[in-house]
């Protein structure tokens, strides 16, 4: 019920979590959750952060410009909660699978997405994510056996899917 995907390349796994969310939208399905899409700026700037929630039309920017020269984490924490809040009341109104975008420091910690994870496997809600490989070992503990490795192909993952909802 707990599948996740991990990508080495920069991007390629919100990209895969996007397409597949776009492909299990077509077919119908009632998704919450959110994906991520980075919009790129000028050099002197990092990438924009935005999420894109999958019950509706909303999009949350998660990122924070600190300057050309700032080296601390650029996630925006109000924005993120923001996020999850909109995320948990789509979960309330029903859905058929859970995106989050990424299961990452926020939920290592235990804040960001993972309650609303915790929520939606406690309903028996399957939930995919995307894990940095730097992150398998923390999300392992975590997911105490549960978490299943899926590889980062949207044919595979789609299968994945179509095997914990049957």
């Amino acid at each position: 019920m707990l599948g996740y995907v991990s990508a080495a390349g920069q991007g390629e796994a919100d990209e895969l979590i996007r397409a597949v969310a776009t492909r299990l939208r077509g077919q119908g399905l009632r998704l919450a959750g959110a994906v991520q899409v980075n919009l790129e700026t000028d050099p002197a700037h990092k990438c924009r952060m935005d999420l894109h929630i999958l019950s509706g039309t909303e999009v949350v920017r998660i990122s924070q410009d600190l300057g050309t020269l700032a080296q601390g984490c650029r996630l925006d924490p109000e924005g993120l909660e923001r996020a999850v809040g909109l995320v948990q009341a789509a979960l309330a109104e029903g859905a058929d699978l859970v995106i989050v975008n990424k299961y990452g420091k926020q939920e290592i910690g235990g804040r960001g997405f993972r309650p609303v994870i915790n929520e939606a496997l406690g309903a028996g809600v399957p939930v995919l994510t995307a894990v940095n490989p730097d992150n398998i070992a923390a999300f392992e503990a975590y997911a105490e056996g549960m978490g299943e490795a899926l590889p980062p192909e949207e044919d595979a993952v789609l299968d994945w899917v179509a095997r914990v909802r049957a």
